[in-house]
């Protein structure tokens, strides 16, 4: 820090200012949300049956941690996700491989895998459950559909995109394809998989709170279902919070393994 020049550490200080604004604006909207919600729901202005309102949303969190009946919804939908995504992420490399060493398989798939990835996946749904039957799996299986095809068709692009001297340079000295993907085109080609796995553990998300919908007995798309069949608003309200929550860890921990990845590589 002594060997920074005066113009240098002004703009430490001005960018950790800016940080410390946007943290600080982003925690005053949540509270100000969080208020003007609490107080417009106590005093009549919105319906609280259906609203509900932040106070009863913590009560009802706080007596579901106390059965611990909480727990098992979050640790089911977690499992499912965490599964759907390692899944696709193992697939969609080991696809991509595939056709990034068969030119000719990768004209076959592509319109297919571009059919695929345009459908809507809720579609998929019921018939995964005919297919699978209501189980665990299915709901894992609804979670690959959503983010698989996607992620296929970007690793490709990605693998294609790898700059050719460096493959034409592992020829030359004696390399095959299997050394100028081992070597070349999967190192260079990490920051888009890891951007693909930031995109896809929400979209695995998503796939599993539609396969808790219609095929699970726990989970908090589960919950998220019965709750708004029997109008318990402030179980459905709490675990959209949940979820969302769930989303940014999950991503934060995406977001964290880049960094790692970025000071290995």
């Amino acid at each position: 820090m002594n060997n920074l020049s005066a113009g240098q550490m002004q703009y430490l200080r001005q960018h950790k200012k800016h940080q410390r604004i946007v943290c600080i604006s982003r925690i005053l909207i949540l509270l100000s949300f969080l208020f003007i919600w609490e107080f417009t729901a106590n005093v009549g202005i919105i319906d609280s049956f259906i609203f509900s309102s932040p106070s009863k949303i913590a009560l009802c969190f706080w007596g579901m941690v106390k059965d611990g009946s909480i727990f098992l919804h979050m640790g089911v939908t977690l499992y499912e996700t965490l599964a759907s995504f390692f899944l696709v992420t193992f697939v969609s490399i080991l696809a991509s491989v595939a056709l990034w060493f068969s030119s000719k398989l990768s004209e076959i798939l592509d319109p297919y895998l571009v059919v695929l990835n345009s459908l809507p996946k809720s579609a998929l749904a019921p018939l995964l459950i005919v297919w699978l039957g209501a189980t665990k799996t299915t709901i894992i299986v609804a979670g690959m559909s959503v983010a698989i095809f996607g992620s296929i068709l970007n690793l490709y692009t990605s693998f294609t995109t790898v700059d050719p001297g460096k493959i034409k340079l592992v020829y030359t000295l004696g390399g095959n394809r299997f050394h100028a993907l081992s070597k070349v085109v999967l190192p260079s080609s990490i920051p888009a998989i890891i951007s693909n796995m930031k995109v896809n553990i929400g979209l695995c998300l998503v796939g599993v709170i539609i396969g808790e919908f219609l095929a699970a007995r726990n989970g908090l798309g589960y919950l998220i279902i019965y709750s708004s069949q029997v109008f318990k608003m402030d179980w459905l309200l709490m675990s959209i919070v949940l979820l969302c929550i769930m989303a940014m860890v999950l991503y934060a921990a995406i977001e964290l393994i880049e960094k790692l990845c970025g000071k290995r590589f």
